[in-house]
């Protein structure tokens, strides 16, 4: 039951918050900041109590309830240790995007609060949910509410950034719902059972046509929200006009979406059109990572510049998904967490100085160092992390990525790690544009004050914490990953196995299981490896 409060603290406390705007403009900020206090003490309890997996199953917690049974439709909600960090992540964000806000929003401040717990609450409802309806229901919630936190409370230019954030999202959504629609009535058709139930559907058998398309139905929803190019053009519009919370909330939470979406329900789902695939989504991924470094060196604009970087550290998430081993799964999951971090905190400093200059243009910044030293020594941890130093989350997360993907394809390995080459280089651009060069304000700058230093220095301790024992999140999330290789490792096991080195250099032994499937079903493409970790 637990699970289900954690939504309806959210969707309760939005509401109230909206309500209270009447009765005094300063209650729905506290409304807010109490409803995500208590549901991130909530979810903190759980990862520290560590409640006992259920048997043979990396499960912590289930709630089952039917809602439409006649349709197949419940209330399904599950949590495993890869949904627990993620709403770990979730709400330690969310009460930044709610400080941060403070000052900043003074229009709207009840409707405001509303938008920003709602979305809180479809994202957490995409982590939880194990029907596949409601699946589809959260992913809708979590994307009106942002359309009108960009388009009311943004920039300049927020009307297209929020229709064009909200027609991306949207038409790939319904590709997605029209992929949920033919499982289930594939399902129906063989059982007589029609659900719309994640672990019933798991057992679906799919022609290699069939399998193809409702896959690339939900790569669509998913590699638009990741985003991978070609289909990051919303992104950066989306980033430059948010407000700063839902610049946060974008990077951090928002994008993970898709990361968790493939690992979820893609992979499980169709593991042999996952295995055809591979080749061409991490060429997808590391085109992603070198274009969009490529791109957020020449951006003037802050927000923009951080925009594309998201882009760039996205394309490890999809390099290292499709690797199929632990190395890249265990990097997917610690790069879902820091970047959400380093991008987040790029985006609170954006805000900083946007707050005191009214302005995002880098080429009118400069010299801030001498003036707002807080300032400057927390951005350059924040910038350090962007870039992958050892010592902070990111390196880690890189790091097991690529040696993950290198068990995979070499080459684009090689070129992938490039991209952390061209990541040093625009990360210390922000830091020599901003605070190192010629000051081109005659005022000086205000130093962060204790407000901005508490929102500053929790995410300091995280991206370090990360960085140098990352064990406990590595440990969370280890019995969800073996869980989703054994969606690969099942279709493996009915073809010819070879045998060959696991991560930890002793040879795998060869699995002989009776083929039943046909040969083109499960036939993975010839270059890639796919490599088992031992326990």
């Amino acid at each position: 039951m637990i699970l289900v409060w954690l939504i309806v603290i959210l969707m309760a406390g939005g509401v109230l918050a909206w309500i209270s705007g009447k009765v005094n403009r300063a209650l729905p900020r506290w409304i807010a900041l109490g409803s995500v206090l208590a549901v991130f003490g909530m979810t903190l309890y759980l990862w520290l109590s560590r409640p006992t997996p259920m048997l043979g199953s990396p499960w912590l917690v289930q709630f089952d309830q039917p809602w439409i049974p006649q349709w197949g439709i419940g209330i399904s909600l599950a949590l495993d240790g890869l949904s627990l960090l993620m709403l770990l992540l979730t709400f330690f964000l969310g009460l930044l995007s709610v400080l941060i806000s403070w000052r900043e929003i003074q229009s709207k401040v009840a409707f405001f609060h509303f938008n920003l717990l709602w979305v809180m609450a479809g994202i957490t409802g995409v982590f939880l949910t194990m029907d596949l309806f409601l699946f589809y229901f959260f992913w809708e919630v979590m994307l009106i509410p942002m359309y009108f936190l960009i388009g009311i409370w943004g920039h300049e230019n927020r009307r297209y950034a929020a229709f064009k954030f909200f027609l991306f999202t949207q038409a790939s959504g319904l590709l997605m719902l029209l992929a949920i629609l033919g499982l289930y009535f594939i399902h129906g058709n063989q059982t007589g059972i029609y659900t719309f139930s994640y672990f019933e559907l798991l057992n679906t058998t799919l022609a290699p046509e069939a399998a193809r398309l409702l896959m690339f139905g939900f790569l669509a929803a998913f590699l638009v929200k990741l985003p991978v190019v070609p289909f990051h053009s919303w992104l950066p519009d989306a980033h430059s006009q948010a407000p700063t919370a839902g610049s946060v909330i974008l990077a951090g939470l928002l994008l993970k979406t898709g990361a968790y979406g493939l690992l979820r329900f893609v992979i499980p789902l169709f593991p042999t059109a996952t295995v055809e695939f591979a080749p061409w989504a991490m060429l997808l991924g590391v085109v992603g990572i070198l274009y969009g470094a490529m791109l957020a060196f020449s951006q003037t604009d802050l927000k923009r510049l951080v925009a594309y970087t998201s882009v760039s550290h996205m394309g490890f998430v999809i390099l290292g998904v499709f690797a199929f081993n632990e190395w890249a799964l265990q990097g997917v999951v610690m790069q879902m967490i820091t970047h959400g971090l380093s991008t987040g905190a790029l985006f609170i400093i954006a805000g900083f100085l946007y707050e005191r200059l009214h302005t995002r243009d880098i080429r009118q910044m400069g010299g801030f160092w001498s003036t707002a030293p807080k300032m400057g020594v927390i951005a350059i941890i924040f910038v350090m992390a962007s870039l992958g130093l050892p010592g902070l989350g990111n390196f880690i997360a890189e790091f097991l990525t690529l040696v993950g993907s290198w068990q995979a394809n070499n080459w684009l390995t090689v070129f992938a790690t490039i991209g952390i080459v061209l990541a040093t280089i625009y990360s210390l651009r922000i830091m020599q544009k901003i605070f190192l060069e010629a000051n081109h304000l005659e005022q000086p700058l205000a130093d962060l004050n204790a407000r901005e230093m508490l929102i500053a220095i929790p995410m300091v301790t995280m991206i370090l914490w990360l960085g140098l024992y990352p064990q406990p999140f590595l440990e969370t999330a280890r019995p969800s990953i073996q869980e989703q290789l054994q969606a690969y490792s099942g279709s493996e096991a009915k073809k010819e196995p070879i045998a060959q080195a696991n991560v930890t250099g002793e040879p795998a032994i060869p699995e002989k299981t009776a083929s039943t499937e046909k040969p083109e079903e499960s036939k993975p493409y010839s270059n890639l490896q796919i490599l088992k970790s031992s326990n």
